[in-house]
Protein backbone atom coordinates (compact mmCIF):
# COMPACT_ATOMS: atom_id res chain seq x y z
CA UNK A 1 0.00 0.00 0.00
CA UNK A 2 1.63 3.27 -0.99
CA UNK A 3 0.48 6.27 1.48
CA UNK A 4 -0.15 9.73 0.11
CA UNK A 5 -0.87 12.89 1.76
CA UNK A 6 -4.45 13.80 2.10
CA UNK A 7 -5.92 16.86 1.31
CA UNK A 8 -7.49 18.71 4.23
CA UNK A 9 -10.19 20.99 2.45
CA UNK A 10 -11.82 17.29 1.20
CA UNK A 11 -12.64 16.00 4.68
CA UNK A 12 -15.56 16.23 6.36
CA UNK A 13 -16.13 17.51 9.87
CA UNK A 14 -15.68 14.45 11.81
CA UNK A 15 -12.60 13.18 9.79
CA UNK A 16 -11.36 16.90 10.54
CA UNK A 17 -12.21 17.09 14.14
CA UNK A 18 -10.25 13.96 14.18
CA UNK A 19 -7.09 14.96 11.55
CA UNK A 20 -6.59 18.04 14.13
CA UNK A 21 -6.95 15.72 17.84
CA UNK A 22 -4.40 13.62 15.75
CA UNK A 23 -1.99 17.07 15.55
CA UNK A 24 -2.48 19.36 18.33
CA UNK A 25 -1.90 15.73 20.52
CA UNK A 26 1.05 15.10 18.82
CA UNK A 27 2.27 18.80 19.47
CA UNK A 28 1.33 18.67 23.09
CA UNK A 29 3.16 15.15 23.79
CA UNK A 30 6.44 17.10 23.02
CA UNK A 31 5.75 19.40 26.20
CA UNK A 32 4.59 16.01 28.11
CA UNK A 33 1.21 16.15 27.87
CA UNK A 34 -1.10 12.88 27.19
CA UNK A 35 -4.21 13.87 25.71
CA UNK A 36 -7.53 11.84 26.15
CA UNK A 37 -10.20 12.39 23.02
CA UNK A 38 -13.85 12.68 25.00
CA UNK A 39 -16.94 11.13 23.21
CA UNK A 40 -18.82 14.06 23.92
CA UNK A 41 -17.80 17.49 24.93
CA UNK A 42 -17.51 17.90 28.63
CA UNK A 43 -17.65 21.59 30.11
CA UNK A 44 -16.96 22.47 26.34
CA UNK A 45 -13.81 20.30 26.00
CA UNK A 46 -13.82 18.17 23.11
CA UNK A 47 -10.03 16.37 24.60
CA UNK A 48 -8.11 16.94 28.12
CA UNK A 49 -4.51 17.25 27.98
CA UNK A 50 -2.76 15.78 31.20
CA UNK A 51 0.73 17.18 32.27
CA UNK A 52 3.33 14.67 33.49
CA UNK A 53 3.91 16.18 36.28
CA UNK A 54 -0.11 15.67 37.61
CA UNK A 55 -0.55 19.19 38.19
CA UNK A 56 -1.86 20.69 35.11
CA UNK A 57 -4.77 19.60 32.78
CA UNK A 58 -6.06 21.41 29.52
CA UNK A 59 -9.66 21.01 28.55
CA UNK A 60 -9.12 21.90 24.89
CA UNK A 61 -11.76 22.52 22.54
CA UNK A 62 -11.10 21.93 18.96
CA UNK A 63 -12.04 24.61 16.18
CA UNK A 64 -10.94 24.51 12.50
CA UNK A 65 -8.47 27.52 13.55
CA UNK A 66 -5.91 28.23 16.09
CA UNK A 67 -7.88 30.27 19.16
CA UNK A 68 -6.78 30.40 22.93
CA UNK A 69 -8.68 31.19 24.77
CA UNK A 70 -8.09 31.10 29.04
CA UNK A 71 -12.10 29.91 29.82
CA UNK A 72 -11.23 26.56 28.64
Amino acid sequence: MKLKRITYSKLNFRQKEAFNFQKVAGLLADYGFNCLKLADDWQGADFLAYHKDGNHTLKVQLKSRLTIDKRY
